[in-house]
Order: structure tokens, then sequence, then C-alpha cells
């Protein structure tokens, strides 16, 4: 019996024999809430149950709904739930193509939401986590040795091609004035600079995105241009310089899908706590870092409110909140003193944000025309040089940019888009490897030479 018991044992352990099932499984990955909808679409009682709950939803934006009509809209959510309860469990990814047709199926199931459901996030940061925490990690090896981090931000992008579209796109639709018409002169298309900067900080990888959002300054200059990333005379504060109130903002934000998503996703991200190293409750600077970020190109789009620091704050006050100025109170300090956020923008550049085990990583600026550089290396000789003297035109340029900039503070540098030459040259050859090219020619005429020269030596 022993020995048959023994054999058993071995053949599991071999993995002959199937090993039993955990006895507490972890939970499988979370559902795509588009994907929970085509699931319930196919069941005709589910389908008719979200149906009603479209309409309910619909009367909700109208005005508030009854308490009678309010309770018929929970019974039917809860008969939905319990015949497809993953669509309560439900994710979204952010930047994702579906990602508004995701958010409102996961808000519709949330149709009366109360103060705690802001504080649940609608996406799934479990994969995002990891790259989030390398990406602050990555970004202490900066030397703040009086550079110009921002400008230097602003340079890396513009050298990449999506990077540099991108924020041309946004600071073109932010900087073009509205025609004479019955808006006040000046105004700008505000809902369209919103939208082009939510294209930037979806489809520009965190490395650039982030990195001109958060770069470490030291000096007013810098300070100044990191402020104005966002062009925020058009995309922060109203033309008029009006303030609206920040609980009105907050409202006229959760009656959008998307704007109520990122604010939940601040809330949950960004909660701070004095049990953690970092101030947050997650422990997580980056994913802090990426949920603020999300809530640019929104009606609460938050910004630096000066050039000589990285404090923070929405364009709203508390005037005339009456018996909820605790709460207006409360919102504004979400910005304006929380540690969690505090902390987390500081870690960008500072090196006591660094493990002590992580490895250096490669230099930035990463290309998409790798295979063209190979190329361009085999090219005759005039064009390494010539690709030499534009690389250091092209630092000149920018250095004059920098001064201009000290010159003319209270003006927006608009960058110029994307150019093919300028990225293959500073991808090119170093001049080590130029002169080196340049140089081997000279190798087969010494060979020659010496050719020539043996049968005078042998006579």
């Amino acid at each position: 019996m022993m020995i048959a018991y023994g054999i058993v044992l071995l053949l599991s352990f071999s993995g002959v024999l199937p090993a039993p099932g955990p006895i507490f499984p972890y939970p499988g990955p979370s559902t795509d809430c588009v994907e929970a909808h085509q699931v319930c679409s196919t069941d005709p009682q589910c389908k008719a149950l979200y149906r009603g709950l479209e309409l309910c939803a619909a009367d909700a934006a109208v005005s508030p709904l009854g308490e009678q009509a309010a309770s018929e809209c929970l019974e039917r959510r809860d008969a939905l739930l319990v015949k497809h309860p993953s669509l309560l469990t439900c994710k979204c990814q952010r930047g994702y193509r579906k990602e508004e047709k995701c958010l409102h199926i996961y808000w519709r199931i949330r149709l009366l939401p109360g103060d705690e459901e802001l504080e649940i996030s609608p996406y799934d940061d479990t994969q995002v986590d990891t790259h989030m925490a390398s990406l602050v990690a990555a970004s202490s090896f900066m030397q703040l040795d009086g550079e110009n981090q921002c400008l230097k931000a602003a340079q890396d992008c513009g050298l990449y091609e999506k990077c540099g579209n991108l924020r041309s796109e946004y600071v073109l639709a932010c900087t073009k004035p509205v025609p004479m018409t019955n808006r006040p002169a000046g105004r700008c298309y505000q809902h369209k600079c919103h939208r082009a900067l939510r294209r930037f900080l979806e489809r520009v990888p965190e490395e650039y995105s982030l990195g001109i959002l958060f770069c470490p300054c030291t000096n007013t200059l810098c300070g100044e241009r990191r402020r104005k990333t966002i062009v925020p005379s058009c995309s922060y504060q109203d033309m008029e310089g009006i303030q609206p109130n920040c609980l009105h903002q907050q409202s006229f934000c959760r009656r959008d899908d998307l704007c109520r998503s990122r604010l939940a996703d601040f809330l949950n991200n960004c909660q701070p706590s004095h049990q953690t190293a970092s101030g947050c409750l997650k422990d997580s600077a980056g994913l802090c870092l990426r949920a603020y970020a999300g809530l640019i190109g929104t009606i609460m789009t938050p910004n630096y409110i000066s050039n000589s620091s990285a404090d923070v704050s929405l364009w709203c006050n508390c005037e005339g909140s009456g018996n909820q100025w605790q709460d207006c109170l409360r919102l504004q300090r979400l910005f304006t003193h929380n540690s969690c956020l505090r902390n987390s923008i500081n870690m960008m550049g500072s090196p006591g944000s660094l493990p002590a085990d992580i490895t250096q990583p490669p230099g930035p600026r990463p290309s998409p025309l790798v295979h063209e550089d190979e190329l361009l290396s085999k090219n005759s000789n005039n064009n390494i040089v010539a690709e030499s003297e534009e690389e250091e035109d092209l630092t000149q340029g920018e250095e004059e940019e920098e001064e201009e900039e000290g010159d003319e503070g209270g003006q927006f540098d608009v960058i110029p888009l994307y150019s093919e030459k300028a990225t293959v040259s500073n991808l090119g050859s170093s001049e080590t490897g130029g002169a080196a090219s340049l140089a081997s020619p000279a190798k087969p005429m010494l060979l020659l030479l010496l050719l020539l020269s043996s049968p005078l030596s042998w006579g």
C-alpha cells in the first residue's frame, strides 16, 4: 500500500498526473465591458433589462428621478446583474479605441452612484502598474545640472515622429483664435484644444508625454515652460479670468462618462496615505501621475499654478458653496494639498526614487527609422559630412530657441513639425565613426605603395 501511494506521489510531482487545483483560486482577469455587453446582447431578457437602464439614464439626464422611478430602475439593474454578474465587475482600457463605448456601459450599470462609486476606477491598471513604476524609476537617471529639462523633453519629443506631430497638432488647436463672431475677442476652441490634448496623451508613449508634463525644474525659465506645456490660456483657464465654483465644475464633469471616469481614476490612484513611503494608498507614483494626466483635456483640467514650484490646482474656487463649503474645500485640496500627488510629481527626476537594484536604461529618443539609419551608415562620405553639419545647426537652433524663450517669456513656443532629416541625422553615426569611414580609403593605397616598393628593396 505504501509503495502504491509513493508511486502516485511521484507521478503527481513529475507532471504525469494532473495536480489538484488550489482551494482558493486567484481571481481571473477582469472582463472588458464591451465584451460583457456583447454576451448580454445574445440573451433577449438581458438585452431588454439593459435597454430599460438606458431609458432610465435618458430620463435622469433631463431631471432627477423620482423615488418610484429610481426604485424601478434599481430593480431592473439588480435583475440584470443576477443574470450577468460580469457587467458589474467589468473594466475598461484607457486609450482603447472603444473606450467611450466601454465607459458608457460601465456607468449605465451604476446609474445612481454614491460618493463611494467615484473612488472606484473604471480602468484596468493591472498591466500598467509595472510599466509606470519602471518609468518613474528610470527618470531618476536625469542629471539636474542646470540644464533645462523641459526644453530637452520637448526636443526628444520633436525627434519622435508621432510625438512631434501630435504635439504640434494640439498646440495649433489650442492657439487658433475663434473668428470674429458673437464670442469675445481672443477666445479659442477649448473643446478642440481638449480633444487634441487627449489624443496626444493617449497615443504618445508615456516616456515622452509624462516627460514633458512632469519634467523636473531648478529655475523659473524651466518652470515657465512646464507651466505652459498644455497651453493653459486655452485648455486651463477662462479667457475672461473668471473661475467657476469647484462643485459646479465637478457636477458638469459627472454628467460626461469620460470626465467622470478620469476623475474616478484620479481619486482612486492619487488617494493619500501616511502608511506608505510614497504617500499614496496604492503606493504607486506612476499610476497617480498617469491618472492626473488623464484629467488633462477634460473640464477638470489641472495645471501648475506658478513657474517657481510644482504645485498644481484646478481652475476653480469655492465662492458661493453655501453649506457645501467643506465639500468644496475637500475637492480643491485633492490637488493643492495632496501628499500623494505632490510626492509623485517630485519623484520624476529625483535620485531618491531610484531602487537599489535597477540597471540604468538605455538613452532616450527611440525612433521608428532604425532600418533607414542602417542604410544611412552605408552612404557616401559627403552625406555623412552633411548630416554632421545639419546636426550642429539643429543643436544651435535649439540653443537659440532657449535664449529667445528667456527674452519673450510670455509667449508659448510652437515647435516645428517633425523633420525626417533631423531624426535621421541625430540617429546617424558619430563623428568618430564618420572619421573612420573617411580614412578607410587610405588602407588600399598603403598596400599598393608597399607592393611597388618591394622590387626596389630586393634589388
